[in-house]
């Protein structure tokens, strides 16, 4: 288990010993059931090619998050499409240098 502190623990132990009850109700709990089982469907296959540098840089950041190179990809593109993702200036650019 990853490190977590005493608040976590706390909260973790009232958990497993079945003090902490749901407060949603059946259709909060079933819509949530259902927008889980859609977002986790891919039933499309895609096939990019990238460079090897690109390749390498994602699987990279991949290891750093923990999480398969392909899961990053896919969240990006899921990111991407639904407006979550925005665009920032590199650090030390002109844009970034300019704010104040």
């Amino acid at each position: 288990m990853s490190d977590i502190d005493a608040y976590e623990l706390e909260i973790l132990k009232a958990f497993e010993s079945g003090q902490l009850k749901s407060i949603a109700s059946k259709t909060e709990l079933a819509k949530f059931k259902a927008a889980a089982r859609a977002s986790a469907i891919k039933d499309k296959r895609v096939n990019i090619r990238l460079s090897s540098v690109d390749l390498t840089d994602i699987q990279v950041k991949a290891m750093e998050e923990g999480v398969p190179y392909q899961t990053l990809i896919t969240s990006v593109l899921h990111k991407y499409v639904n407006g979550r993702l925005v665009e920032r200036s590199p650090k030390g650019s002109k844009s970034e240098s300019t704010k104040t």
